[in-house]
């Protein structure tokens, strides 16, 4: 028996460290060097953005093209690009984690942080077309690294109350 508590008392004291704590965080994964025409749509998106300029980064996009912001509603089209950006822009990094293309459509995935070297703070997907003779983005998805929002825990509920019993 005395063992036998020995044995739930190192379990506890093990256990109870590791609860509350964060598991560490993946090792991020490496950029990939791009093709310059590819690397041309990173680097002019970066541009705009940095630049607050919604005009120049809806003319990134197909006419037809995609914003699918993170939280947000998607919208089609330049027009609704240019409206969705109007009041975006600041600090931008991107880097790319993997692309393809095939003829004229392919995909670029990447991160994306404040400045080149720092931690990504987000990721994102470009569908990316070729026309007008250049690649232009078809779709741009993208969300947040943070970790996802949870509930609150409800406090635990009172006991019950047993009525006295009637002895009587």
């Amino acid at each position: 028996m005395r063992h036998l508590r020995s044995v739930r008392i190192l379990l506890f004291a093990v256990a109870v460290p590791a609860f509350g704590q964060d598991p560490a965080p993946p090792a991020p994964l490496p950029s990939v060097p791009l093709p310059p025409a590819l690397d041309r749509v990173l680097r002019d998106y970066e541009r705009a953005w940095r630049a607050r300029d919604a005009t120049a980064l809806a003319d990134l996009f197909t006419e037809d093209g995609f914003v699918l912001s993170n939280g947000r509603p998607p919208v089609r089209g330049r027009a609704a690009i240019r409206a969705r950006y109007a009041d975006s822009g600041g600090p931008l990094a991107l880097r790319a984690l993997a692309y393809a293309t095939e003829g004229r459509v392919g995909y670029i995935v990447g991160g994306f942080g404040a400045s080149p070297g720092e931690p990504d703070t987000g990721k994102f997907v470009l569908a990316i077309r070729m026309e007008e003779g250049r690649w232009q983005i078809a779709a741009d998805m993208d969300n947040s690294n943070r970790g996802r929002m949870t509930a609150p825990t409800p406090s635990p509920l009172p006991a019950p109350v047993t009525p006295p019993s009637s002895a009587e």
